[in-house]
């Protein structure tokens, strides 16, 4: 159970005072106060997705996919703090003023925990990747460390969007998610379960589209399972998705009846302008004021586990000077540097500065703000684009030739011009440069969410893995000059650029504020990358599923079968490493692998050491093998370690296809390394797995 038990009595007590029509008042994400009881307004509606977002200035992290990146739950769980320590602060101060509007709660909407299960949908970049087992674990840390374990909670996270939903982007409000029983509990719901039940997250937010024929704010499927796992939050829609039950889904006649089912339903407030006809419906008989009080208790319930209602609730004192420091801009820092992914080295890189004359930086991404941000973000206080952290890292030793080169995705910088108006610009230094550092990507105006400003292509989804043709035209022309390219590439899901030219590749994802000096570091060698992809890059989408097909057949690393550019867990350091000695060992309830690595090669690094798991002989496993335990570790130049990975709970056990869960076969295989156990990734990593047989 959670802490604050009384703020459950003190939330009845509460509401109970209210009339019925200021308990339904408070159902709405905008809550007005109620003045005779003390209540001030309140808006529930407020984003941290990777540090406080839309509400001025805050520190901003790297974006959730190259959060998960890091493979560390504990760095992660530093950010995640780092949030809510920025997010109170930020309370304070607008409360103060009597600021009480839209994003300036201390109701944060976050984490996104949906499975990134195909690169095309374009807010696969708000999550943690594809992978249910690495969802959990760090969903769990975000979780745990923004509501942290005092009397009170620093900040209410929300686990979204609860459940089956990523995408298409433009059918989402009429869209149905057809889903077997296996693929629901074995991929689609347990981060959800590992938060409500590990992490005891505060909020959960229903999402857009049915499930099944279920619209996902009231699913009788879904509302089950919270309450199976014990529940004991708060339920939102997402925004204007209860208007989508009449409009988008049909699933009822009109807004006072899609306001009472998502009611009956336990939806407990509404993020739109459905829930202020709530009276209406009442007054219809289409809701009771048993489901309004409650929900209204629910509600009251997680303010008072604020502390909202306490002067002195610990965390009075946080103000303006807790916001964007020097120690919470040092922690973006570190995830930005810890996320950054290595595709590709051809012994290149580190580049060594005293043997340089000039470098070209060129690319729509390399003084660019959008591919440090992503979406959801907050005002950075200080941006360093790659150009800027290049240029601070070579001060006036090396000459920098820059170049925008071409635009990120239209044929032309300049309206009036003809098309590709600054290749020759770009050429030109290419070819004068000792080397180059191609910026291309992304950015969130082109993958992101449905709406969003300028990502129209298709409601903010992808249609390809290509890069832009403005950008594909540009990298030809660099590569063809057989001078050497590092190719650095901001963006937030699986691309094939078709670089086989490229000296080096470097995946930078949305890196936050810091992205320039992270990604300075590391190509000067002053940080080893170390990074790990959490997603699978794939060749091309032409071999994938539909989009709208939501089996996981022929979909990440569990059951795909070819189509891989780059894998799930794949990512090179400047260093090498060796494995030795793995070892499994139960303990009751508990099992772990322990093995011993060593860093053989002359550069301290960090790495990132996994354990992948096989049933042998159950027809319920999956095509491939699950990831079952990954350990982040820092290692000197010839230094060994010995490494303990915490298997998930759930890693002897598997779903069937009625989507129970039961022990497996008995016969198990395990593997320990730096990447799964495949042969593309050992090949690419240099570095075998180590394999246990266990008779379980």
């Amino acid at each position: 159970m959670k802490k604050m038990d009384k703020a459950l009595e003190q939330a009845e007590e509460l509401v109970a005072k209210m009339t019925i029509e200021e308990a339904a008042s408070q159902l709405n994400y905008i809550s007005p106060a109620i003045e005779r009881l003390g209540i001030p307004a309140y808006n529930w509606w407020n984003e941290a997705l990777h540090g406080v977002a839309r509400a001025g200035t805050a520190t901003m992290f790297p974006q959730a996919i190259a959060l998960a990146s890091m493979f560390d739950d504990e760095q992660l769980g530093e950010m995640a703090e780092t949030t809510g320590i920025e997010a109170r602060a930020k309370y304070n101060i607008q409360s103060r003023y009597g600021d009480r509007d839209l994003y300036k709660g201390i109701t944060m909407w976050s984490p996104n925990i949906n499975i990134f299960r195909d690169p095309r949908w374009g807010r696969g970049h708000e999550t943690y990747g594809e992978d249910p087992y690495l969802t959990s674990r760090l969903g769990t840390a975000f979780v745990k460390k923004m509501q942290g374990d005092g009397d009170y909670m620093l900040a209410a996270a929300c686990a979204k969007h609860f459940a089956v939903h990523s995408g298409p982007e433009n059918i989402r409000h009429s869209f149905d998610a057809k889903c077997s029983a296996k693929d629901m509990n074995e991929t689609y719901l347990p981060a959800f379960q590992a938060l409500v039940e590990d992490a005891r997250v505060e909020g959960v937010m229903g999402c857009y589209n049915r499930i099944n024929g279920e619209p996902g704010c009231a699913s009788d499927t879904l509302m089950g399972k919270l309450k199976e796992w014990g529940f004991d939050g708060y339920f939102t829609s997402d925004a204007w998705a209860v208007r989508d039950f009449y409009q988008g889904h049909h699933v009822v006649e009109d807004k006072e009846h899609a306001a009472a089912l998502a009611l009956s339903k336990g939806c407990d407030t509404n993020c739109g302008d459905t829930y202020p006809c709530l009276m209406d419906a009442y007054a219809k008989g289409l809701v009771s004021e048993e489901d309004i009080r409650k929900a209204a208790v629910h509600l009251f319930r997680t303010r008072f586990r604020l502390g909202l209602f306490d002067e002195n609730n610990g965390f009075e004192n946080l103000g303006l000077d807790d916001i964007a420091t020097p120690e919470h801009r040092a922690v973006s820092l570190k995830c930005a540097e810890k996320g950054m992914v290595l595709l590709k080295n051809n012994g290149i890189l580190p580049l060594d500065k005293s043997k340089l004359k000039s470098v070209a930086v060129i690319g729509p991404n390399a003084d660019s703000i959008d591919a440090l941000r992503g979406n959801y973000y907050g005002t950075s206080a200080h941006f360093v684009t790659f150009l800027d952290g290049i240029r601070e890292e070579l001060g006036e030793d090396v000459k920098i030739y820059y170049s925008e080169g071409c635009h990120l995705h239209r044929n032309r910088v300049e309206h009036l011009a003809q098309p590709n108006d600054r290749l020759a610009e770009a050429m030109c230094m290419i070819e004068k440069a000792d080397v180059t550092i191609l910026c291309l990507g992304l950015d969130a105006n082109i993958e992101g969410e449905e709406g969003d400003e300028g990502n129209a292509f298709a409601g903010g989804d992808k249609l390809s893995l290509e890069l832009p043709e403005s950008q594909r035209i540009l990298l030809k022309k660099a590569l063809e000059t057989g001078k050497p390219v590092v190719l650095v590439l901001a963006a937030g899901s699986s691309l094939n650029p078709h670089a086989e030219k490229a000296a080096a590749i470097l995946q930078a994802w949305y890196p936050g504020e810091c992205g320039g000096t992270a990604l300075a570091n590391i190509l000067f060698g002053k940080v080893s990358p170390s990074g790990k992809l959490p997603v699978t890059f794939y060749q091309s989408v032409d071999e994938l599923p539909e989009f709208t097909n939501y089996d996981m057949a022929g979909r990440t690393y569990r059951y795909l079968s070819g189509n891989v550019l780059y894998p799930f867990g794949y990512g090179l350091t400047y260093s090498t490493v060796s494995l030795s000695g793995a070892k499994f060992t139960k303990d009751h309830d508990e099992c772990t692998v322990n093995v011993e690595i060593s860093n053989t090669g002359k550069y301290d690094t960090d790495e990132v050491v996994q354990a992948y798991v096989k049933d042998l002989e159950s027809p319920y496993e999956v095509t491939n093998y699950r990831l079952c335990g990954f350990q982040r570790v820092s290692l000197k130049a010839g230094e060994t370690k010995s490494v303990t990975m915490s298997l998930d709970k759930n890693t002897f056990t598997l779903i069937n296809n009625e989507g129970e869960r039961g022990p497996g076969s008995g016969k198990y295989r395990l593997w320990a390394g730096v990447s799964q156990p495949d042969e593309l990734s050992c090949q690419l990593s240099g570095v075998p797995c180590l394999q246990i047989e266990i008779n379980n």
